[in-house]
């Protein structure tokens, strides 16, 4: 059990906790949600032990094991099984069978397991921190988006894993159908108190937004009361027969206090620039293939996809098979080895990927980067692209070069936000966004006018958005025309991915 009892913390003039109280008890999981910069990261580093409140009081148990999931890259063995059993507790340092069942669930084969960890993307090798995590056996698991880097496949089985796990936990995520559905209770960082609820982020937000409510209700009819009470004040207290019935008035108001206006926290507003397109035909690709050395065997082979108005697809399948090649090829950041990608004359494109932010210019702030995208584009609109992708009042003045990876990410968002164009490639647009921008930003393609390819392992805006997919599973590609929902029930995934 972690109790953390009246905690504070600032930075400058930024409060983030006042007074904060919070009781983790056994058996508890616990989804962390709150605003960007509002502090889930602080107060995840306060219960390791790395950052210190200002005041208040942080207590865990002596015998507790807190285990939580690295972020730095550092490998000593020569083997990813080697490796992740380095995480096993000492009493059971030859049980390989746990290390080799959580590598397969997070996506590794047994012929992976017996390769360097040097051979792997960055992403695996944070799956490879996230298996000795796991098998390490503490009393508490602190997850800070552990999905990240994990295609739906793997999610799938991190959600089955955490269902479960027998101790506690506490998870950050952007994902808020995961988070639900992993989750016994729900904690906000809110107006810089920690507000907590058995049950689910719906439950949390409704409850959150029925008390404000009643807050302002209360605080007016409270205001308009004292409005009296000062009007009779000021009327008779000069006045003898009045004044002790004045002055007892007056005390009454010195000791009731004023409700505070409680400050305005603004719902983000995003949306996507879409220029009229009057074909009903926008792009189309024909047999496509490709490797990255042009010979084969191919990552892609003979592909062939049509894009209308309005369409809704998106890319899903397990990582490493070529997601993120196909969007390339089809957005024109790459060339095909074989086969045509057709595009009408007149399709302007907005391509967001995970590399494309090297594009960005080094010395121009976040509003000037977003202002050079469209020559039509104001400051005001500017400042408020920058705003919604929380970069707010200073911030969107901050230079390119001091910003982290993604922080420029949401910079690159922001320029195809601005940007007017028919037809939008996404590559897993909602990393390094909080759970609020991901709804609005799900919203601003579901609303936007021209046509969608994106690429996901987020269920939950897989159902909200796609009407059509693109799947990559038992080593194929093929087209799903339909929903989600629909491909699981009528198709799923293979059993040798699970």
């Amino acid at each position: 059990m972690i109790n953390i009892v009246n905690i504070s913390k600032a930075y400058g003039k930024q409060i983030l906790f006042e007074d904060l109280t919070l009781t983790v008890n056994r058996g508890e999981k616990i989804g962390l949600v709150g605003r960007n910069g509002h502090g889930k990261s602080t107060l995840f580093q306060m219960v390791l032990g790395n950052v210190e409140p200002d005041s208040g009081t942080i207590s865990i148990p002596k015998s507790y094991r807190i285990g939580h999931l690295e972020q730095h890259l550092k490998f000593t063995k020569p083997t990813v099984l080697e490796e992740c059993c380095l995480g096993l507790p000492k009493d059971e340092e030859y049980d390989t069978w746990k290390v080799e069942k959580v590598l397969s669930g997070l996506g590794f084969s047994e012929a992976d397991m017996e390769r360097s960890p040097e051979e792997f993307s960055g992403g695996y090798q944070i799956r490879m921190n996230l298996a000795k995590l796991l098998v390490s056996n503490p009393d508490m698991l602190m997850l800070d988006e552990p999905n990240n880097y994990l295609d739906i496949v793997a999610i799938r089985w991190l959600e089955s894993f955490l269902k479960d796990w027998e101790g506690e936990f506490i998870l950050i995520t952007h994902d808020r159908s995961f988070m639900d559905s992993v989750s016994t209770h729900i904690v906000a960082i809110h107006r810089s108190k920690a507000k907590k609820i058995k049950g689910d982020t719906e439950k949390l937000y409704e409850l959150i937004n029925q008390e404000e409510e009643i807050y302002e209700k209360t605080r007016a009819n409270e205001a308009k009361k004292r409005k009296q009470e000062e009007i009779f004040i000021a009327r008779f207290k000069a006045k003898a027969s009045f004044a002790s019935r004045a002055q007892s008035r007056v005390k009454k108001l010195e000791k009731q206090g004023e409700m505070k206006v409680l400050d305005e926290i603004e719902d983000l507003e995003l949306y996507f620039n879409s220029a009229p397109f009057a074909s009903n035909q926008m792009m189309s690709g024909e047999k496509i293939c490709f490797s990255y050395n042009g010979k084969e065997p191919y990552l892609i082979n003979d592909f062939t996809l049509y894009v209308g108005k309005r369409d809704r697809i998106c890319i899903i399948g397990k990582n490493g098979k070529g997601k993120s090649t196909l969007l390339k090829l089809l957005a024109g950041e790459l060339e095909p080895v074989g086969g045509t990608v057709n595009r009408h004359p007149v399709l302007k494109v907005g391509y967001f990927g995970q590399t494309n932010k090297m594009n960005l210019d080094e010395n121009l702030t976040v509003m000037e980067e977003i202002k050079s995208s469209d020559k039509q584009c104001t400051e005001t609109k500017a400042r408020c692209i920058a705003g919604g992708l929380m970069f707010s009042g200073d911030t969107a003045l901050k230079k390119i070069k001091v910003l982290s990876g993604g922080e420029k990410s949401r910079v690159m968002l922001g320029k195809i936000l601005v940007t007017p164009c028919h037809l939008l490639f996404l590559d897993e647009p909602t990393n390094h966004l909080d759970m609020q921008s991901c709804d609005s930003l799900i919203e601003a393609v579901d609303n936007f006018d021209g046509s969608v390819i994106m690429v996901t392992h987020n269920e939950m805006h897989l159902r909200a958005v796609a009407t059509k997919l693109i799947v990559f599973d038992k080593n194929e590609i093929s087209i799903f025309n339909g929903t989600y929902d629909e491909f699981l029930s009528d198709v799923g995934w293979a059993d040798e991915d699970y």
